[in-house]
């Protein structure tokens, strides 16, 4: 069997987290020992990996450079032995790459899953310095992989493994939805669902809004989420006067099954990798309309699998989104194209099966049942 750590900061409800469960709890339990770390703390995908029966360690990191926490991790490492470790995020890819963590026989991957432009410079060089240390590198989107190039990464170092999306298990139907989020039947919804960090340019989307209602009778905006940007986007609102037809939904547990009350899903984002947001709004056949980024144009081909707007540009963007709520047939094509192209391109077994490759060329083991 191919032992495997997966190291990560936290098992928080977010992207990253939700891909390395994701392949942790998919990969074949009879060829792989998997083992998960978590630097920082445990969260809501810790109870999902327990319930699978894999072996979880949360570290409990508490700064910057935690000394503790890398003797910890060191130690984990040291008695587990892996063939393979794979780390997500910038500190967890930073503490796997420091010298005498992981076992010398270990081959180290890291994991980038953004066009990481919040990069300072002292971050940057850090990852430049471990490329030595550095076995494999792999990226969720063609976007991600030309940034780690332009950082210093060789690009045969680099394996582009997109954001596998699941089957949906459940879900609400459009009226439960609606009636869990406070919306009537004759509203004209567009959505968002992710974190409120400055990145994301929700204030775009609400000043779209601003604009879109004045246009399209009954138009609603519903927010899923939470994050730093919250009471600012609240009060931008307010100023708009605006506020009463926006819905602050907060962070929700079942916020991709409440995404069937929507008839749009805008995303006006500066930067990202692949949005896990924006997988599910096609996978459910909701036309989508997204700011002209390079990581969005791979999944959005404009007027084919959804509509593109350049960034920061808010009228453009209400536009758009008064043409697929006041067009049925254009937001019909649309949204079948998105279904259509996430439920081909980006599947789970797809992705596991890329992941298992590269494994077995790192290590040149080819487990059998």
């Amino acid at each position: 069997m191919i032992r495997i750590a997966y190291v990560i900061p936290t098992l928080d409800q977010s992207g990253a987290e939700r891909q390395l469960t994701l392949l942790a709890t998919s990969l074949p339990r009879d060829k792989y020992d998997i083992r998960v770390i978590a630097l920082q703390r445990g969260g809501p995908y810790l109870k999902v990996l327990q319930d699978a029966s894999i072996d979880v360690r949360v570290l409990g990191k508490r700064f910057r450079c935690d000394l503790l926490t890398l003797f910890r991790l060191r130690r984990e490492l040291r008695g587990f032995q892996p063939h393979i470790v794979q780390s997500f995020l910038f500190a967890a890819n930073s503490y796997v790459r420091l010298p005498g963590v992981t076992p010398s026989t270990t081959k180290i991957v890291v994991s980038e899953r953004c066009v990481d432009s919040w990069k300072s410079g002292w971050q940057l060089n850090i990852d430049r310095r471990q490329i030595p240390r550095t076995h494999a590198l792999t990226a969720n989107s063609q976007s991600v992989a030309d940034f780690y190039v332009g950082v210093g990464v060789p690009r045969d170092l680099i394996t582009v493994i997109p954001n596998a999306l699941p089957k949906a298990v459940s879900s609400y139907s459009k009226q439960q939805a609606r009636e869990i989020l406070g919306l009537k039947e004759e509203h004209r919804v567009i959505g968002f669902v992710g974190r409120f960090a400055p990145q994301k340019r929700l204030q775009d989307v609400v000043w779209a809004f601003q604009l879109l209602h004045q246009l399209v009778d009954n138009a609603r905006l519903v927010l899923i989420g939470d994050g730093p940007e919250r009471d600012a986007l609240s009060d931008l609102a307010t100023s708009f006067g605006c506020r009463d037809r926006i819905i602050f939904a907060g962070h929700r547990e079942d916020a991709a099954p409440l995404m069937t009350a929507f008839d749009a899903f805008a995303l006006g984002s500066e930067f990202e990798g692949m949005s896990n947001s924006l997988m599910e709004a096609m996978s459910i056949g909701l036309p989508c309309i997204v700011s002209d980024i390079a990581p969005n144009r791979e999944l959005i081909i404009d007027d084919v699998t959804g509509l593109l707007f350049p960034l920061g540009k808010s009228p453009d963007l209400a536009k758009l989104c008064a043409k697929v709520l006041t067009d049925a047939d254009l937001a019909n094509r649309l949204g079948e194209a998105a279904r259509e192209h996430v439920a081909t391109q980006h599947t789970l077994e797809k992705t596991v099966a890329a992941h298992e490759d590269l494994y077995q060329r790192l290590t040149g083991l080819r487990p059998s049942r």
